[in-house]
């Protein structure tokens, strides 16, 4: 019997704990804002705001750091006039998500697809009749079919890939000069995660993939709202010949350890020489592709250790 009280008892206090947790209570409020309009129209009254204008968000410099400064709700204004008043700019989501701190940088991308989801959902695909959105913008309705349409996220994969001693990175044309990064590419439909990594990196650079594992995962706001599931793959040393799709990629190498440390030191604008061609640097710490090669590079020191 006292078996079985105690069993009671920790079932019990694990409920409450749950119930009393911050983010528990938070969550659920969240979701209450999604859901009732009423309650969001309230919640609006005493928010605070980020501005967008054509889906670029408003950041103020001071000194050399960059702020996302939080409005309260002050209605339609012109562009030159909280420019001017607020003394900032509306800056491009690519260039804002690299200078702003962590936090920042996710409520804009989560912000910037939402924003992109609303202007490019604003008709019925069965109906072609016009679609409304609720008050919180979680969810969009067309009352002449009843469908109700949510925001959608696409999930690609990025994979850094290693043949045991170096790591492969690759450039596409749109990508800045004198960047790699690691193979990424959307799955395809009836895919999991393993079968759109071996298809990937076949098709990008012609190799097998011998075993792969999960690192990690980040919303990513480009080209529209993507899910970047983030892995290690290997293949064999013996069968590394990389064969480029020139369809997909510029450029693709090798890289040992020695030049991915110099790399991940190097600034953007100090990688150009002076024949006119690029060092080779990476994406910076907010990508999860710079995540991957940090990963990479501790696992190869720990091997020399």
């Amino acid at each position: 019997m006292a078996a079985i009280y105690q069993a009671a008892y920790r079932r019990a206090s694990s409920l409450i704990c749950r119930l009393h947790s911050t983010y528990v209570r938070k969550m659920r409020y969240l979701n209450e804002l999604k859901e009732d309009d009423s309650l969001c129209r309230q919640a609006q009254t005493s928010g605070t705001f980020y501005l967008f204008h054509n889906l670029s968000p408003f950041l103020q410099k001071v000194g050399e750091k960059y702020f996302v400064p939080q409005l309260s709700a002050a209605g339609a204004l012109e562009k030159s006039v909280v420019e001017s008043e607020l003394k900032g700019s509306f800056t491009y989501l690519q260039k804002a998500l690299f200078v702003v701190d962590g936090k920042d940088s996710s409520l804009l991308a989560s912000a910037q697809s939402l924003l992109q989801w609303h202007n490019s959902h604003q008709y019925c695909s069965k109906t072609g009749q016009p679609t409304q959105r609720n008050i919180s913008g979680s969810k969009r309705v067309c009352h002449a079919s009843g469908i109700t349409y949510y925001p959608q996220i696409s999930p690609v994969i990025i994979t850094l890939v290693s043949d045991g001693s170096r790591c492969l990175l690759a450039r596409q044309p749109s990508f800045p000069q004198g960047m790699y990064s690691a193979l990424a590419g959307f799955c395809d439909m009836g895919e999991n995660v393993e079968e759109a990594v071996h298809r990937e990196v076949a098709e990008e650079v012609g190799l097998e993939v011998e075993s792969l594992w999960y690192s990690s995962s980040q919303h990513w706001p480009f080209p529209s709202s993507c899910l970047m599931i983030a892995c290690h793959a290997i293949v064999r040393a013996q069968q590394a010949e990389i064969r480029m799709n020139k369809l997909e990629l510029e450029e693709a190498h090798w890289f040992g350890l020695e030049e991915i440390v110099e790399g991940l030191k190097r600034e953007p604008r100090s990688s150009k020489q002076d024949d006119g061609s690029f060092l080779p640097w990476f994406p910076p710490k907010q990508a999860i592709a710079h995540q991957l090669i940090c990963e990479w590079v501790k696992q190869q020191t720990s091997q020399l250790a």
